[in-house]
């Protein structure tokens, strides 16, 4: 069974950086589509970032410069390097994974319980 487990969200002010992590367990293979998505209140979820098996990244333009996704040493660690916080951002952060190597395409069948980040001006 997947497991995700996100960690890492806070409070910060505009300007300012957070790094959150997703452990990863039960994948029977090495290498998966993973991502972060985030809800704000009253919106849908968004995808942001996505990083395939090759480690491949993509961005939403509202995080392009700003987040880098990578894994961990052995894919069993997702993080989101957050720089430049803002308000905007406010959102609860959630780790996904696809049972796919590349991300075209790729449905996102396991989620983590979410991590708040709160961004204050």
């Amino acid at each position: 069974e997947v497991q995700l487990v996100e960690s890492g969200g806070g409070s910060v002010q505009t300007g300012g950086s957070l790094r959150l992590s997703c452990a990863a367990s039960g994948f029977p293979y090495d290498g998966n589509c993973m991502a972060w998505f985030r809800q704000s209140p009253g919106y849908e979820r968004v995808k942001i970032a996505t990083i395939d098996g090759g480690r491949s990244a993509t961005y939403d333009r509202s995080v392009m410069d700003r987040f880098t996704i990578s894994y961990g040493d052995t894919k069993n660690a997702l993080f989101l390097q957050m720089n430049n916080l803002k308000p905007e951002d406010t959102a609860i952060y959630y780790c996904a994974a696809s049972d796919h190597y590349y991300c075209d395409g790729a449905d996102f069948r396991h989620w983590g319980q979410g991590t708040q980040v709160t961004v204050s001006s």
